[in-house]
């Protein structure tokens, strides 16, 4: 497995990475100004926004889905009261033709409704008898602030049986998601791994988000491995842009190694398009 990064990049790597990529967008009024920036048919990953809950990222999904875009809505656990709005979201989402959710716990302090955690909505899920065809669930290569790793094993572990694939959170170090890949293999985990990466955005909006989801161990590890003055030469000399070529570079000579069985990259795009695009269609320009 990989142990160090000594392979290099290679374009057929980075084409199956960033040829058809998902993107994240919030579900904000700058969302449909957002999504005409993507591809025709794009597929689109809708979070579940802590102000505006549930019912705007069904709202959203339904219009996207309308506009031809793949749509995978977020159903954030603690975000849901009881299985009757589960129902009838499931059943809003059918007709609008999805067949992808994701299914995190969510990170409300205090759960909404019925539902602790993202395995006891998962097994509701299961027992209606959806119709989707893929459910994925959340990976932490770096952790949780609040959850032990023993603890995140075991509800991985919960809740393999009702997924058929996994997201991790985002991160700045591709070594560091590997070596996490290298660990779920060794638990016997073999669901497919779709990588979280930060889109393009300014060093201080990216720095400012990532502390507010708890990825702070990527923060110092940018800072660490660049150093003060290499941080602040990429800043002046990317005009103050975060670009995720390290991450795609560290990432492609593995993008077909079936161990390791990458499916693609989710983009956290922070409703931050067409920068995103831009720097992606410079990278992969078929």
């Amino acid at each position: 497995m990989s142990q160090e990064m000594e392979s290099t990049p290679t374009d057929n790597g980075v084409e199956q990475l960033l040829a058809e990529p998902r993107y994240e967008l919030m579900p904000f009024d700058s969302f449909g100004e957002q999504m005409e920036h993507l591809p025709d048919g794009a597929e689109i990953a809708i979070t579940t926004s802590p102000q505006l809950g549930l019912e705007a990222t069904v709202d959203w999904t339904e219009k996207a889905r309308a506009e031809g875009y793949e749509i995978v809505p977020h159903i954030a656990a603690r975000y849901v009261e009881d299985r009757t709005q589960l129902e009838s979201v499931v059943e809003r989402l059918e007709d609008a033709g999805v067949t992808d959710i994701f299914v995190p716990g969510g990170d409300r302090e205090e759960p909404e409704g019925d539902y602790e955690s993202a395995h006891d909505m998962l097994v509701d899920l299961e027992k209606m008898g959806h119709g989707f065809t893929e459910v994925g669930i959340t990976g932490y290569p770096e952790g949780h602030d609040f959850i032990d790793d023993e603890t995140l094993a075991d509800a991985m572990a919960k809740k393999e049986p009702y997924a058929t694939y996994i997201v991790t959170q985002l991160c700045y170090d591709p070594q560091t998601v590997l070596d996490w890949i290298d660990e779920i293999r060794a638990r016997d985990v073999d669901l497919p791994v779709e990588v979280g990466i930060p889109g393009v955005m300014k060093y201080q909006r990216l720095l400012q988000i990532s502390q507010k989801v708890g990825v702070g161990d990527s923060v110092r590890f940018l800072r660490k491995t660049t150093g003060i003055l290499g941080f602040v030469r990429q800043l002046v000399g990317s005009r103050g842009k975060y670009q995720p070529d390290d991450l795609i570079d560290g990432l492609a000579p593995y993008a077909d190694d079936p161990e390791y069985a990458i499916r693609g990259v989710h983009l956290y795009t922070f409703n931050q398009v067409p920068d995103l695009e831009s720097w992606r269609t410079d990278r992969f320009p078929g």
